[in-house]
């Protein structure tokens, strides 16, 4: 499974009607638990920069309480796709023997911290403080755990429809959780549509830029549909006799991901002003990805695309400006060609 980054936002998180709570508990007093709060807040830290240079670096423009409950946030994820692909903080994905008991940890340790239960395990009781701080719905991280299930079970996307379905969990839902831990209502559909959006198009630009290295682990994510219409057999997705159809479905991505990127953010006007700018700066890190895909036509996997220093210094800046002018979007209803992420947690597995 690609990397579960960033996420986010219809009547979106542009609207002044956008109904936005206080979803927060009050921070445990006693200074053992403040302590023990520090030290996971420390390894969420650890874990991000370790894991996600981009979106650690977009996170720092979070305010401190949202930032460290969003690391905290990312602990979690990180830790449960390392489990499942036997990484190391997004390394190399490597078969693993045992991925049946791999995804009963994952869910006994995130069942526990939603009990809040010790598990012995940092990023475990890193989302047990989240919880203790902040009221995030146990259907989403269900729906997170539904994606690892899949790929236990060694499930490849039929259509587009099953592509953006399998998105929705590795991505879409870990952005409906961070819109949460923003401050977005839990009920607010609308709102976590746009929230969805912006994790589907992280989640289409990682598609696009890892088909080699996925491949290579015996994963394709490409829809069979998409494949058979091309002309390229499953087994044989990186042979040199294919690579101009393969570019061809790596640009379609591509667009996917761009509209999507764009309804999300057509709704941060209902965020705070940081974390308006952490999500714009986000989107431009992100999105450079898949058009870089887009650009590189058949060379797009002779190497790793990667956003250099310099391009996310420039989103930083066109985040913070759009974050400041985003009260003048005018609110708009999400395109309803767009997929649409499932009203009720549990897909089919």
């Amino acid at each position: 499974m690609t990397s579960p980054p960033l996420q986010g936002r219809g009547r979106g998180w542009g609207l002044s009607t956008l109904r936005k709570v206080d979803n927060s508990h009050p921070s445990p007093s006693p200074e053992g638990e403040r302590l023990n709060r520090a030290a996971l807040v420390a390894h969420a830290r650890e874990s991000i920069t370790r894991g996600s240079k981009s979106f650690a670096l977009a996170s720092r423009l979070f305010d401190r309480t949202t930032r460290e409950r969003v690391w905290l946030l990312y602990g979690w994820c990180r830790a449960c796709d390392d489990l499942a692909d036997g990484q190391d903080h997004g390394g190399a994905m490597a078969r693993v023997a045992d991925p049946a008991a791999r995804l009963n940890e994952i869910r006994s340790k995130t069942a526990a911290a939603y009990a809040g239960q010790s598990t012995g395990d940092a990023a475990f009781d890193g989302l047990s403080q989240l919880l203790a701080e902040v009221s995030v719905p146990r259907r989403f991280a269900d729906d997170v755990i539904a994606g690892f299930a899949l790929d236990a079970a060694d499930w490849r996307p039929g259509s587009e429809a099953d592509l953006f379905q399998y998105c929705y969990h590795v991505a879409g839902a870990v952005g409906c959780m961070m819109a949460v831990v923003m401050g977005v209502a839990a009920d607010d559909d609308d709102v976590l549509d746009r929230a969805c959006d912006l994790g589907l198009a992280f989640q289409l630009a990682n598609i696009a830029r890892d088909i080699g290295e996925d491949a290579a682990a015996g994963r394709c994510y490409l829809p069979g549909e998409w494949l058979a219409a091309a002309g390229i057999p499953q087994h044989a997705v990186m042979a040199p006799e294919h690579r101009a159809a393969l570019a061809a479905l790596g640009r379609r991505l591509a667009e996917l991901a761009e509209r999507h990127e764009a309804s999300a953010r057509a709704g941060t006007a209902a965020l705070s002003f940081r974390s308006a700018w952490a999500v714009q700066a986000a989107a431009g890190i992100y999105g450079d990805i898949a058009r870089e895909v887009a650009a590189r036509g058949t060379a797009a996997w002779d190497a790793r695309i990667v956003t250099t220093r310099g391009q996310k210094l420039a989103h930083l800046w066109t985040g913070w400006r759009a974050a400041r002018a985003r009260h003048n979007i005018a609110a708009e209803a999400r395109d309803p060609g767009l997929w649409r992420r499932p009203r009720a947690s549990g897909a089919a597995v």
